[in-house]
């Protein structure tokens, strides 16, 4: 993976217990960045990674809050407060709102509480995150990196809030780097396949298959994403409103 000089700034990851965030957050601390570690109440994994990641004398904060629900200003103060400045928002914070992939024919599955959950935390929440971290970002003329996904590119997906979702993601993301420049870049990773801690619990044929139709011949890993969150949030200096796919050409 690229090597960046990061020393001396710091950046701020929602949903960094596990999976692209916790590989996100490795990343940037290994290249020097202080990192706040958001994560739910109560998560045990929260404070374990940030254990872990201070035993490499990586300089961590823990940054606890839900993403969606209101209560995102506060947490992204905290962070800001104990990092003393902000360089990068990662937007990584989400949920499938389901265990399982609801098909699109199943309109009845789709309720109002698996809408609610889904956008207020994918797309609502990282809005009142981003807005919450946009006055330290601009003193740092810092990065916003929003996690989308192929689902809000393809229409597929573990069910169609979930893509809805992820297409507003695409769509804000185009609209804060308009809102946002030239102080602050604002850009998004659209992951496919990953193996990571997710909450769909996929069946065997279904992984098997997204290896058979992956060119790549494998589903992304944790870092691979984390790779590309990285180059868009710390170099890239003329990228902006961009969402860059990241899926060994699954969507092809």
């Amino acid at each position: 993976m690229p090597r960046y000089d990061l020393e001396g700034r710091a950046a701020l990851v929602t949903g960094a217990a596990s999976g692209i965030g916790l590989a996100t957050a490795r990343e940037l601390a290994s290249n020097g960045c202080a990192v706040a570690l958001n994560f739910l109440p109560g998560d045990p994994r929260g404070a374990e990674a940030a254990a872990s990641l201070r035993a490499t004398g990586a300089r961590i904060v823990e940054a606890p809050g839900a993403i969606g629900g209101g209560g995102e200003a506060a947490m992204v103060e905290a962070a800001v407060a104990g990092l003393g400045r902000l360089d990068l928002l990662v937007n990584n914070a989400g949920t499938p709102g389901a265990t399982r992939s609801i098909p699109g024919r199943a309109l009845e599955e789709i309720t109002d509480d698996l809408w609610d959950a889904v956008l207020d935390t994918n797309l609502v929440g990282l809005f009142r995150t981003t807005r919450a971290a946009v006055p330290a970002l601009r003193v740092s003329r810092g990065a916003v990196v929003n996690i989308a996904s192929v689902a809000g590119l393809s229409g597929r997906g573990s069910s169609m809030a979930y893509a809805a979702s992820k297409a507003g993601v695409v769509a804000l993301t185009k609209h804060l780097a308009r809102g946002l420049g030239p102080e602050v870049r604002v850009n998004a990773v659209a992951p496919g396949a990953v193996d990571s801690t997710w909450g769909i619990e996929w069946t065997e044929a279904q992984r098997a298959q997204s290896i058979e139709n992956c060119p790549m011949g494998r589903r992304c890993l944790p870092e691979d994403i984390a790779e590309a969150i990285l180059f868009l949030g710390c170099a890239g200096a003329m990228i902006t409103g961009q969402t860059l796919v990241v899926d060994g050409g699954l969507i092809l």
